[in-house]
């Protein structure tokens, strides 16, 4: 398994999701929510043998990093869990996510905590620490 992070507009990005993200089964998966992007996203895509095996597009807004749609085949619980890693550790900014109820678990995991509960998702904020442990806020 590789993660592989690429900016919004990038043509390779293109090329690796773009079956995906028109894919109906998919675009169902996400409760009919269309993937978005722009210049402001970095897409973080966990691939495994040539095979896009998740993605999770993060937009860089002035108030931290904003997760609010992505895909994980078969709703693979070590693919979202390498996803979240891997963001957490490229920056310091503090990270809100959508993320839908099945995997609120995963993300509680990663330190994130509930600060709305939605009728198909749970809004979460991860706080992001400096390196002695104390909050950056």
């Amino acid at each position: 398994m590789e993660i592989i992070s690429l900016h919004g507009t990038e043509d390779r990005l293109y090329e690796l999701v773009a079956r995906l993200v028109m894919d109906p089964d998919i675009i169902r998966q996400n409760n009919n929510y269309p993937f978005k992007t722009t210049p402001q996203y970095i897409w973080h895509i966990c691939m495994c043998d040539g095979e896009v095996i998740g993605f999770m597009p993060v937009k860089n807004t002035s108030g931290g990093l904003y997760i609010d749609n992505y895909y994980i085949k078969d709703d693979k619980r070590e693919v979202l869990d390498a996803l979240i890693t891997n963001i957490l550790a490229a920056s310091d900014k503090p990270v809100t996510a959508l993320c839908h109820k099945r995997h609120t678990d995963v993300f509680r995991q990663h330190e994130f905590i509930t600060c709305t509960i939605f009728a198909q998702y749970n809004k979460m904020q991860h706080i992001a620490r400096k390196e002695n442990g104390v909050d950056d806020t």
